[in-house]
């Protein structure tokens, strides 16, 4: 089978899923060109993107978008001549779904059952089309290495305020003057628009005296190696897909703690979620005092959970296969 892959930046949950198809099928990478030219620059690189799209749609038995984002929204308007199935995560649910031909798009992967549902209140017409896939990751890469207990609560992701670090600092604040044993760890670059917010949280800091505390990392490149040194993950968002970082820290031996956002609870036991800082904080200190064995079963269990939901080897079949029907389906018709 020919299957046309397009996928622009970033590719950090694609990577798996692109090898396993090329290994299976034929595949073609759609690039995007760029002609540079003295004279009506946007309009012959927009004939040269619909023309090079249609190629890639005509060439291919299925076409596959990892983003349902501007390359979808731009195939779905040219004439059909393929299947074409799409992922779409979180981002381009609220930037680019009503742009999109639905019509023309065969599958829809959502990376969890809570935006599935999502979709299909908003397109019910096409609530056939749209299949959880839940998101996943490599366990290979995230082995468990849990470690003696020592205070440590981390938090990683990019900082914007959808990720609710300034709160969870004053969460930390409050969680210091019930009990000082614990230091804060900030992983995660400055989302693009967003620099005021990293320097109010780095301000916050110093006006809470927390610099002792406190540490901010930047961006993380060896996330396997930063998760290792955390005891508790926060995840503390207002909205997510499936969080990603989520996923590693269980997998990586830490204890996982979550603001009750619309779709955790398919990852997350109902004891490990909060709405309230308090409530936060009275997890924090219940895990705290567990016996060391104890935290380490919590900790197991974290670990358990991702094996049998969140493995990576999993869900590239499950696309792969997905993939395959659409194409299967198109030859016969």
């Amino acid at each position: 089978m020919k299957i046309g892959i397009a996928v622009e930046d970033p590719w950090d949950f694609f990577h798996e899923i692109y090898d396993d198809l090329c290994a299976h099928h034929e595949t073609t990478l759609f690039k995007r060109r760029s002609i540079r030219s003295p004279f009506f620059y946007e309009r012959i690189n927009n004939y040269v993107f619909n023309r090079d799209l249609k190629t890639l749609l005509a060439q291919n038995d299925v076409a596959f978008f990892e983003w349902a984002g501007e390359l979808l929204v731009r195939a779905s308007r040219l004439p059909k001549t393929c299947g074409i199935v799409t992922r779409l995560h979180r981002y381009e649910m609220y930037q680019w779904v009503d742009y999109v031909n639905w019509e023309n798009v065969d599958k829809i992967i959502l990376v969890s059952e809570a935006k599935r549902d999502e979709f299909i209140r908003r397109f019910p017409a096409y609530k056939e089309k749209a299949v959880a896939i839940i998101g996943a990751i490599s366990l290979d890469k995230f082995a468990f290495q849990p470690r003696p207990y020592q205070g440590d609560i981390g938090i990683l992701c990019h900082l914007s305020p959808r990720k609710r670090v300034y709160e969870l600092i004053l969460d930390f604040y409050e969680l210091m003057i019930k009990n000082g044993n614990f230091h804060l760890h900030i992983g995660g670059s400055t989302h693009p628009g967003f620099d005021d917010y990293f320097v109010a949280l780095q301000e916050l800091v110093s006006r809470l005296e927390l610099e002792k505390h406190v540490t901010f990392y930047g961006s993380v490149t060896n996330t396997q190696d930063w998760l290792h040194n955390i005891d508790i993950f926060v995840s503390n968002s207002y909205s997510e897909g499936l969080q990603v970082a989520l996923m590693e820290a269980m997998a990586s031996g830490c204890y996982c703690l979550s603001h009750h956002w619309a779709g955790v609870e398919e990852q997350l036991p109902p004891e490990n979620l909060f709405y309230s800082g308090n409530e936060l904080q009275i997890k924090i200190l219940e895990f705290a005092e567990c016996p060391e064995g104890e935290k380490l079963n919590l900790r197991a269990q974290m670990r358990d959970v991702v094996e049998k939901r969140n493995n990576v080897n999993l869900s590239k079949m499950q696309i792969r296969e997905l993939v395959e029907k659409v194409g299967a389906s198109r030859k016969f018709n």
